[in-house]
């Protein structure tokens, strides 16, 4: 066959190769789709709120199984997940030790996370609210040095006022140990010459 004969063959699988990848489309027509691959676009399967014949209630949308929880709900632990006691009360003391690492992970959370708004000294004059109506609060104040620290850490959780929370964003370990940098910056703020090692004191100016 010569090459003057297959044009009009080529031509013609061309346009059937088109018709066929038209009716693949996902583009808006009333004429039912040609399926060349179903996929997982048409299959056997329940629609939202649809009837069915299986279950005794007719009710293809089932209820959770009693008594279960969604993994990412569970925990063991809830004075650590939320910063309240089973009795109701703020837990008093951070259940992380108190260590440099764990300072520098709240400083570098905090930097992160509340100091656009705080400042990273927590005097509340940070970037956001320089260009707002609202101040947010200053984290020496004798208000909010008195909290315990599980106070602290159920609003860093879930905000106050026109704070939001951050409980998705910042995990359970990280907003103790915010928790735990924020202590160390009150004490900064309010420390004294008699918080300074005797034998440093002269050093002081």
């Amino acid at each position: 066959m010569t090459r003057a004969a297959t044009r009009p063959v080529a031509a013609a699988l061309l346009a059937l190769a088109a018709a066929a990848l038209t009716g693949c489309s996902n583009f808006p027509s009333r004429q039912p789709p040609i399926w060349v691959w179903w996929d997982m676009k048409k299959q056997d399967k329940y629609k939202p709120q649809a009837e069915s014949l299986y279950f005794a209630d007719g009710r293809a949308s089932r209820a959770p199984v009693a008594g279960a929880l969604a993994q990412e709900l569970y925990r063991p632990d809830a004075a650590f997940s939320t910063g309240i006691n089973p009795d109701g009360a703020y837990v008093e003391r951070n259940p992380l030790p108190i260590t440099k690492e764990t300072l520098i992970e709240g400083q570098r959370k905090f930097d992160i996370y509340c100091a656009p708004c705080h400042d990273r000294t927590g005097s509340g004059r940070g970037v956001v609210p320089a260009k707002a109506v609202w101040v947010p609060g200053n984290l020496h104040d004798e208000r909010i040095v008195n909290f315990v620290d599980g106070e602290l850490y159920h609003v860093i959780s879930n905000g106050r006022r026109t704070m939001p929370g951050y409980r998705f964003q910042i995990s359970e370990n990280d907003r103790w140990a915010i928790v735990a940098y924020v202590r160390a910056l009150q004490r900064s703020w309010r420390g004294t010459l008699a918080d300074v090692p005797p034998e440093l004191q002269s050093r002081i100016r």
